[in-house]
């Protein structure tokens, strides 16, 4: 679920959106804006015909969150920097 198994390729993986979400946050962005950018990123890749849905990418958020790579600030999420 967190990592790519066997059945779990890399890019339906929580590593794996969450790495998308953190490409995506060259600035401070709303929730839905992230979720519109790759919504947008991944079809244009096709992605292999996997659906991201909604409900993984905030599973994506938790684990940043947790990892301590992303916060919340006002409203926006943004990088924390190292």
């Amino acid at each position: 679920m967190i990592l790519p198994t066997k059945r779990l390729s890399i890019e339906s993986s929580l590593l794996g959106v969450g790495a998308d979400v953190l490409g995506l946050l060259d600035r401070p962005k709303t929730v839905s804006r992230i979720w519109e950018e790759l919504k947008s990123v991944r079809k244009s890749l096709n992605d292999r015909g996997e659906r991201l849905t909604f409900e993984w990418f905030v599973l994506a958020l938790d684990f940043l969150f947790l990892t301590d790579a992303i916060s919340l600030h006002e409203g926006v999420l943004q990088r924390r920097q190292p």
